[in-house]
């Protein structure tokens, strides 16, 4: 099977945290990004404007570690994720889910690589279709 369209690029990370209402204010009060929405309680996604943070709560304390819970590529399309979907399944990827749509209107699905991170090829109706120039 061919390799569906170029990515358009890895735009979306989300990481988990305790201290979830603490790190929203710091990165909208301090870094300056925008909330893009509230999905409940426990998970918020926040925005530059071209990229996608998720912040969701963690049921562990801090401990100093880095904790990302995946990363996310952007495609323009629901059609190309599901062709993408696809394609990474005739190549034996590993696969944790099928696709399936959010109640923002993003749909994805979830792989891993060979070291066992975690992939989120998704579209996203707030950045999906942005293309970016060289200056």
């Amino acid at each position: 099977m061919e390799r569906p369209g170029r990515l358009n690029g890895m735009r979306h990370i989300a990481f988990t945290m305790p201290n979830l209402e603490e790190c929203e204010q710091f990165y909208t009060e301090i870094m300056g990004m925008q909330l893009l929405r509230r999905a409940h309680k426990d998970l918020v996604y926040l925005t530059c404007g071209n990229d996608n943070l998720s912040l969701g709560r963690a049921d562990v304390p801090a401990s100093g570690v880095q904790s990302m819970d995946h990363f996310g590529f952007i495609v323009d399309s629901k059609a190309e994720l599901d062709q993408w979907f696809l394609y990474l399944q005739s190549k034996g990827v590993t696969m944790l889910d099928t696709p399936h749509d959010h109640a923002d209107g993003a749909r994805s699905f979830h792989v891993t690589d060979p070291a066992g991170n975690v992939i989120q090829p998704i579209y996203h109706p707030d950045i999906s279709g942005q293309r970016f120039t060289n200056p």
